[in-house]
């Protein structure tokens, strides 16, 4: 096998897609142990990626930016050549970043046939190898199909999981601070809105859930999410009728991570930071909505998933054109008891 020294890999997608991804960047050090790894992704997913073990450099690229005129983008090229990378591997099969690395040379440029849907895209003719994804996308984990990259082109064999940095004393400090109202009671994190509406579990369900758990135990309840969220929590908490903590927008994702770390449960929609929960291994309990589990059940021991198996799932829908609009069986037909139970089995210990 040839021996690769410097090597560039890029995800330029959402946060939970470039978790998953570094189960392959693992598997990918350890096919090069001697080599250098830098990842190009993007500024909001960068804690997650710097400080990262599999990860030794990274450089960002805010490639919706308005300010990426054709002189950012040279400059970019330029960047990249400057650091002469001798492999490149993409995980997302972008047109930008692939022309990135071509017009810096670098001389072998991997990517996969299919990675998130099965159409037929010419970003491949600038890969100097494609890999070909031959398994059903809808039916393998989103990791495994990454990982498969890596093996296609390494001939490596085995399976890893997502890295995560670890948090630092003072992540930690933080978490336990947002956390300190909980002295002495069960710590019960809630996730309560996906990036979009197909992937949101009605906050009646969550409020449901979140009563009778009040009632079974003496728990403290607090709402995650990034800052757009806030607005919404502050809904479910109303709905909820409680004291929950709305967190949403008080800790970057490392500090996230280091909150996970420190419940004793936390029930959420399909999102990036059930990826993040899923690595810190606190028992996890994810409502799927239009998207499958098959694909995308967080990477833990510890993760329970609920899901209703519509037979139009998963779906491209939007919201409103949901046939089942506007309670969309996806969504409606995952019901609070079978949630409640696998909680009460976590908190009980007897899972």
């Amino acid at each position: 096998m040839r021996e690769y020294r410097n090597i560039l890999v890029y995800a330029m997608v959402n946060l939970g897609d470039v978790i998953l991804t570094t189960s392959a960047i693992a598997l990918l050090k350890k096919a090069y142990p001697q080599a250098r790894i830098t990842m190009l992704s993007r500024p909001i997913v960068r804690e997650v990626i710097e400080h990262n073990p599999v990860i030794d450099d990274v450089i960002l690229f805010d490639y919706k930016a308005k300010q990426n005129s054709m002189g950012k983008m040279w400059a970019m090229v330029q960047e990249l050549c400057r650091r002469k990378f001798d492999l490149a591997i993409s995980f997302d099969r972008k047109l930008r970043p692939a022309l990135l690395c071509l017009l810096a040379g670098i001389p072998v440029r991997v990517g996969p046939s299919r990675v998130f849907d099965s159409k037929p895209s010419r970003v491949t003719w600038l890969y100097t190898h494609t890999v070909p994804i031959t398994h059903d996308l809808d039916e393998t984990l989103q990791a495994e199909t990454y990982q498969e990259i890596i093996r296609g082109f390494t001939g490596a064999a085995g399976h890893e999981h997502p890295v995560l940095p670890t948090p630092t004393e003072a992540q930690r400090a933080k978490a336990a601070a947002l956390l300190s109202s909980a002295a002495g009671k069960r710590k019960i994190g809630l996730c309560v809105k996906g990036t979009f509406g197909l992937k949101t579990w009605p906050k009646e369900y969550f409020a449901e859930v979140v009563r009778a758990l009040n009632l079974r135990y003496d728990a403290a309840f607090y709402v995650t999410g990034a800052p757009g969220d806030y607005a919404y929590a502050e809904d479910v908490i109303s709905a909820i009728g409680l004291p929950v903590e709305n967190l949403c927008g008080k800790t970057n994702l490392m500090e996230l991570a280091a909150l996970y770390g420190q419940l004793d449960l936390l029930i959420s929609v399909d999102t990036g930071g059930a990826h993040i929960a899923a690595v810190t291994g606190v028992p996890l309990v994810v409502m799927f909505g239009c998207t499958s589990p098959r694909r995308w059940h967080p990477i833990s021991d510890n993760a329970a998933v609920f899901t209703s198996q519509e037979p139009c799932c998963p779906c491209s829908y939007r919201e409103t054109d949901c046939p089942s609009y506007p309670q969309p069986n996806c969504l409606y037909h995952v019901r609070p008891d079978v949630v409640l139970a696998e909680c009460i089995r976590f908190l009980d210990g007897t899972m």
